[in-house]
């Protein structure tokens, strides 16, 4: 994998702890809510739903990490997977919840497996 390419997932992966932090730890929050776009009330009523999405972020990030230092054939496979994971799950949110993830998700996943693909 060429440095670029590996450098990228990392990145993405860091993207996604950083998503597990606001979503599990400081979701009621003032950054969260202004990331979210949510009112005080609404992020104390559904505290516990932003949890378990955080936790599946984390295992997003853990995936991607696992792919971008496991070597290849089985990295390069963990890679695709996780990198396809987190596209069809921007897609998904921002058909149910927000076009924002479509930009801030999706197409940083489909760019960062367009890297790892040509590295190959």
């Amino acid at each position: 994998m060429s440095v670029i390419a590996a450098i990228a997932v990392v990145a993405l992966a860091l993207l996604h702890v950083y998503i597990l932090v606001l979503e599990m730890f400081l979701w009621t929050g003032p950054r969260a809510r202004a990331a979210f776009g949510t009112t005080v009330e609404f992020a104390a009523s559904t505290k516990a739903m932003a949890a378990n999405q955080g936790l599946y972020n984390g295992f997003l990030a853990a995936g991607l990490l696992w792919g971008a230092f496991a070597s290849d054939p089985v990295g390069f496979q963990v890679r695709v997977f996780f990198l396809a994971c987190v596209a069809v799950a921007g897609l998904y949110g921002a058909a149910t919840a927000s076009r924002k993830i479509l930009f801030v998700q999706t197409v940083p996943a489909l760019v960062v497996l367009a890297l790892v693909l040509l590295a190959r």
